[in-house]
C-alpha cells in the first residue's frame, strides 16, 4: 500500500488514495487526459501494487503501453449458479486433492467476496398465458435442480466469503445493477479504517459489463478466471484498446433503447471494437437514463468488446436513489467521484487514441435476425431483406411459415429498463382494448430480471393487460436468453416435424445464435419488449410488422402497428409515475438479509455418487475414463477432432439448451435412470463432467469442414470424422475413440473463435477430450482465457494463412515446437498423409507471462495446487 499517497476524503470519515497526484508526480498534467478506464486502473495500482513497482505501472497508464502486464484487483466476484456453481465445485475437487496430499482444505476459500445468484437454472415449461405459471415453474425447478441445489446450499456453510440469493430472485446482472454495486466501495484496511475506492468486479457471465453504465469497470470472465480471481490472485492484464463513443443527436419518436442498441451493435461490429473498453460520452449519452446506458452496456460481448463504460453523472446519482440506496451511499459516489476525476465533466480533457461517432437520431425501428445480434434489419426492410413477405402454408386451423413458435420477454438487456418493460405494457393494453389476442401456436411468457419490475408494473396498472395477452410473468430469471425457454405443446412441435415448417422465436434477449433458443426454432429474432408482443399476435415471422394488419377491431376496421404502438410521452409519464425507490427496498432489504450462517461440518463435500450434476471434477485424476485424455501434453502427433469455419460460437463448442433424448447426454442420462421429461438442460448438467463432456460440440447446427457429402459440401450436424480410418461418426463416438487411444488432438478454426458466452466447458469439454492446441485466425477473449485456464495452447495463424491457403482437410497430424513465452512465434508442423511436412509460422496468444505460468502448470487450478503445497499460498 502506497500510503504517500492516502489521504481524507473531504467531508467524510472515510480516506482515499489521491491517484492524480501520484500521477502528476511521474509527469505533471497527464492526469487530466487519462481516459475513465485508466483513471480507475491506476488508482488500484496506487492503492494495491508494491511500491517498487508504481512508478512503472502508472508510467504503462500514462505512456499507453500495451506490453508490459500489470496487476488487476478486482473488488467483487459475481456469479450466476451455472458457471458459479462449477467454479465452487471446482474449488471443492481443489480441497479434495489438498487434503489427498497432505493439506488443510480448509484455508482453501474465495478470498474476494463472491455473490452467486441462482438465475440459469429455470426453463419455461409453463408459459405465461397459465395463471399458475410462475409456480409451476418454479416446482420443477426445484426437483430437478435439487443434486444442484443441496451443493449450493452446502457452498453457503463451508466456503467464507460466499454469499448465495436463492433462486427465484432474479438475474445477476440487474440484481448487480439495482442492489449489489454501490459504484464507490467503502471497505476497512488491516487497522479498521474504512477506505474509499471505485467499485470494480469481475462476473461468470459475459453480460457482467451491464453495471458498466453506472461507471463500475465490470467485464464478465469464464468460471477458471472466476476461480483465480476468487483466490486472491491479481488478475494480469495489458493496457487494452481504449476507444472513445461519441453519442450525437437524439432518438426519434417511438424508438426504444432496444433499436439504439442493435443499431450501435452492428456499428461496432463493422468498427472491430473486439476486445476493446469503449467510452461513452456526448450529448446522447448526457441525455440517457442509466436503463438505456445498462442496455447499451448489458450487449457488450455482442459488439464484441470487453466493456462499454459511462462515466458518473447526475444521471448516476438519480438512478441510486430510484432504486433504494441510501442517502449517505449517494453522496459518496458524488464527492468522490468529483473529488478524483472521475465525474463526466471532468472527463472532457481525456485524449482517446481513437474516437468512433454515432448519430442517435439515424436510428430506425430495429430488429436482430435470423442467427447474429448483430445482423440488424430495420422492421421497415423486412420484405426487402427476405424476412416478411406472402405467408406460405396459410390453412385454417394449421401453422403458418415462419410461425413464431416462442415470443419471450426476457433478459437483463430490457427488462432492467423501466421504459421497456412500461412500454411493451402499453402496448398489450392498446392490443386488449382493439380486441387483438396472440396466435394460439406462440408460446409467450414474461421473466423480468428482478422482483421490483413486477412492482412498478403493476402500480402503471399493466402487469395485468401483459397477462391477458399471455405475457403473465413466469419467472424472474434468465429463462429463454439463455435457451431455457422449456418444452412446446406436443401438438405444435408434431405439427412442425410432420410439416417441416420453418419455426422461428422473437424474443427481447441478447443472443439469437442458431440452435440456442430452442431446438425445433430454426431461427430467432432480438427485438425490444413491445415489438415481441406484436410478433405475439402476428404469429409469425413472414409478417410485414409495420404495413400489415393486425387484426380488426370490434368494428371491423384493421389495426395496425402504428395504432397500438405507444407514444414517448405516455411511456415516460408512466415510468416517472410508477418506479419507485420503495419498491426496490422492498424487494433488496429482505433478500439480502441474509443472517448467520452456520458452519458445514467437513470442509470436504460428501460427493453423491449416483448424480448427473454434481460430480468430483476429474483434472488430478489422469486415469480412466473422463481423465485428461492425452496426458501430459507433448503437441506432438496431433489429430484433428475438427477443422471449423469463422464465427464459431461457445453455444457450438457446448450448447446450453434443452438435452434430446436422442443426444449422446440424453442417451447416458436415460441410461442413469432419468425421465426424459427432467433432462433439463446442459447448463444445469455442467457442474458433473461425464454429462457435460457429451455436450462438446453437441450443437445440431455445427459446421465440421471434416464432414462432407458426396458433392463436398459440409454436412451440418453434432460430427466428427475419426483418422486415420476416416469414418464419419458423432461427435461423442469419435471422441471417445481418442480418448481410448490416449490420441493428442487439435482444432483447427477460421476468425472468432469461441465468440458469445463466457462458458468454461467450451475450454473443459475440449481439454478433456484430449485437444492440446486450438489454431484459428482470431480468438474471443474470454474464451482465449479459458483455454489456457485448462491448459489448452491458442494459437493464432498469421494474417494471410489459413485453413484453406493451408489446404487442411484433416487427414495431418500436427507438431507445435518452440518455447513458450508472452505472444511468442512458435512453429506449427503440418504432416500430410502423403508423407509431405510443412511448417507455418504461429502465434501463440499466451499473452502475458502469467498466462504463461498457468499453461505450464497445466491450467488454473493446477497452478493453485502446486502454489498452495509449496506454501506459495497463505
Amino acid at each position: 500500500m502506497n500510503t504517500q499517497y492516502r489521504k481524507p476524503l473531504p467531508g467524510t470519515q472515510l480516506d482515499y488514495f489521491d491517484v492524480r497526484a501520484a500521477v502528476e508526480a511521474i509527469q505533471p498534467g497527464s492526469y487530466d487526459t487519462l481516459p475513465y478506464t485508466s483513471r480507475v486502473l491506476a488508482e488500484q495500482l496506487v492503492r494495491r501494487a508494491e511500491p517498487e513497482h508504481l512508478t512503472a505501472y502508472l508510467t504503462q497508464l500514462i505512456e499507453r503501453r500495451q506490453d508490459l502486464d500489470f496487476p488487476w484487483y478486482p473488488a467483487r466476484v459475481v456469479c450466476h449458479d451455472i458457471l458459479g456453481q462449477t467454479a465452487l465445485v471446482d474449488l471443492a475437487g481443489l480441497r479434495d486433492a489438498i487434503a489427498e496430499q497432505g493439506g488443510d482444505p480448509s484455508k482453501v476459500n474465495p478470498v474476494v467476496p463472491t455473490q452467486l445468484i441462482v438465475d440459469h437454472s429455470l426453463a419455461v415449461e409453463c408459459g405465461g398465458f397459465d395463471p399458475d405459471a410462475f409456480e409451476k415453474n418454479r416446482a420443477i425447478e426445484d426437483r430437478r435442480n435439487e443434486d444442484r441445489f443441496h451443493f449450493i446450499e452446502w457452498t453457503k456453510t463451508a466456503f467464507k466469503n460466499v454469499d448465495v440469493i436463492p433462486a427465484g430472485n432474479g438475474i445477476m446482472h440487474q440484481i448487480n445493477l439495482e442492489k449489489m454495486s454501490p459504484v464507490i466501495q467503502a471497505r476497512p484496511d488491516n487497522e479498521g479504517k474504512l477506505v474509499a475506492f471505485p467499485d470494480t468486479c469481475v462476473g461468470t457471465d459475459s453480460h457482467t459489463p451491464h453495471v458498466d453504465a453506472l461507471g463500475v469497470i465490470a467485464i464478465g470472465v469464464g468460471g477458471l478466471e472466476a476461480e483465480t480471481v476468487m483466490l486472491g490472485r491479481a488478475s494480469m492484464m495489458r493496457l487494452p484498446d481504449i476507444v472513445g463513443v461519441e453519442l450525437v443527436g437524439q432518438r426519434q419518436p417511438g424508438i426504444t433503447a432496444t433499436d439504439i442498441v442493435l443499431a450501435l451493435t452492428e456499428f461496432l461490429r463493422k468498427e472491430r471494437v473486439v476486445g476493446a473498453y469503449l467510452e461513452f460520452f456526448g450529448e446522447g449519452a448526457d441525455s440517457m437514463t442509466i436503463g438505456d446506458r445498462a442496455t447499451i452496456s448489458n450487449m457488450t460481448p455482442e459488439y464484441g468488446a470487453t466493456a462499454a463504460m459511462f462515466s458518473i453523472d447526475q444521471q448516476t446519482l438519480d438512478y441510486l436513489k430510484l432504486t433504494g440506496r441510501e442517502d449517505e451511499q449517494v453522496a459518496l459516489v458524488e464527492t468522490y467521484a468529483k473529488v478524483t476525476g472521475l465525474w463526466a465533466d471532468s472527463l472532457k480533457t481525456a485524449v482517446y487514441p481513437r474516437v468512433l461517432k454515432f448519430d442517435l437520431s439515424t436510428v430506425t425501428r430495429n430488429m436482430a435476425g435470423p442467427s447474429n445480434p448483430h445482423a440488424r434489419v430495420s422492421t421497415s426492410d423486412l420484405a426487402a431483406k427476405g424476412i416478411a413477405g406472402v405467408v406460405e402454408n396459410r390453412t385454417d386451423g394449421l401453422m403458418p411459415d415462419g410461425a413464431v413458435i416462442i415470443a419471450a420477454i426476457t433478459s437483463c438487456t430490457n427488462t432492467s429498463n423501466p421504459r421497456n418493460t412500461v412500454a411493451a405494457g402499453l402496448l398489450a393494453k392498446k392490443a386488449n382494448e382493439l380486441g387483438l389476442t396472440r396466435k394460439p401456436w406462440v408460446k409467450s411468457s414474461f421473466a423480468p430480471g428482478s422482483k421490483a419490475a413486477a412492482l412498478y408494473l403493476e402500480e402503471a396498472g399493466v402487469l395485468n393487460e401483459l397477462e391477458q395477452l399471455g405475457f403473465g410473468i413466469v419467472a424472474f430469471a434468465c429463462t429463454t436468453c439463455n435457451g431455457m425457454s422449456g418444452a412446446l405443446d406436443p401438438q405444435i412441435q408434431q405439427e412442425i416435424i410432420d410439416r417441416d415448417l420453418y419455426a422461428t422465436a422473437v424474443l427481447s434477449g441478447n443472443r439469437n445464435f442458431d440452435g440456442r433458443i430452442h431446438p425445433y426454432a430454426k431461427q430467432a429474432f432480438l427485438a425490444s419488449p413491445p415489438l415481441v408482443v406484436a410478433y405475439a399476435i402476428a404469429g409469425t415471422i413472414r409478417f410485414d410488422i409495420e404495413k400489415d394488419v393486425l387484426g380488426n377491431d370490434k368494428n371491423g376496421n384493421p389495426v395496425y402497428l402504428k395504432d397500438i404502438w405507444p407514444s414517448d410521452e405516455e411511456i415516460d409519464a408512466l415510468v416517472a409515475k410508477s418506479v419507485k425507490p420503495e419498491q426496490f427496498r422492498k424487494v433488496y432489504i429482505p433478500m439480502f438479509d441474509l443472517g448467520e450462517i452456520e458452519q458445514a461440518e467437513s470442509p470436504l463435500y460428501d460427493w453423491r455418487p449416483t448424480s448427473t450434476y454434481i460430480r468430483r471434477p476429474p483434472y488430478w485424476d489422469t486415469t480412466g475414463m473422463g481423465a485428461l485424455a492425452a496426458n501430459p501434453r507433448t503437441l506432438k502427433g496431433m489429430r484433428p477432432l475438427a477443422v471449423l469455419p469463422d464465427n464459431i460460437t461457445t453455444d457450438h463448442l457446448s450448447p446450453s439448451n434443452a438435452i434430446l433424448a436422442s443426444s449422446a447426454a440424453g442417451e447416458y442420462l436415460a441410461k442413469m435412470g432419468l425421465p426424459e421429461e427432467d433432462f433439463n438442460s446442459y447448463a444445469t448438467h455442467r457442474g458433473d463432467h461425464l454429462t457435460a463432456m457429451r455436450a462438446t460440440f453437441a450443437n445440431p447446427k455445427l459446421l465440421n469442414e471434416m464432414v462432407r457429402n458426396e458433392e463436398g459440401k459440409v454436412i451440418q450436424g453434432s460430427l466428427a470424422r475419426v483418422e486415420p480410418e476416416g469414418q464419419v461418426t458423432r461427435m461423442w463416438e469419435a471422441i471417445e475413440t481418442y480418448m481410448t487411444r490416449k490420441q493428442p488432438l487439435i482444432i483447427i478454426a477460421g476468425a472468432d473463435y469461441g465468440q458469445g458466452s463466457s462458458r468454461d466447458w467450451a475450454a473443459k469439454g475440449v481439454r478433456l477430450a484430449g485437444v492440446e492446441a486450438i489454431v484459428a485466425e482470431g480468438f474471443e477473449r474470454i474464451h482465449r482465457t479459458n483455454l489456457i485456464g485448462m491448459g489448452v495452447l491458442p494459437l493464432e495463424f498469421k494474417a494471410g494463412t489459413n485453413r484453406n491457403t493451408l489446404n487442411i482437410d484433416g487427414t495431418e497430424t500436427f507438431d507445435v515446437i518452440g518455447h513458450h513465452t508472452p505472444r511468442a512465434e512458435l512453429t506449427l508442423v503440418i504432416h500430410r498423409a502423403n508423407g509431405e511436412s510443412i511448417e507455418v509460422p504461429v502465434i501463440s496468444r499466451l499473452d502475458t507471462a502469467e498466462e504463461v505460468l498457468i499453461y505450464e502448470a497445466g491450467g488454473v487450478l493446477q497452478r493453485f495446487a502446486k502454489d498452495f503445497l509449496e506454501g506459495a499460498v497463505a
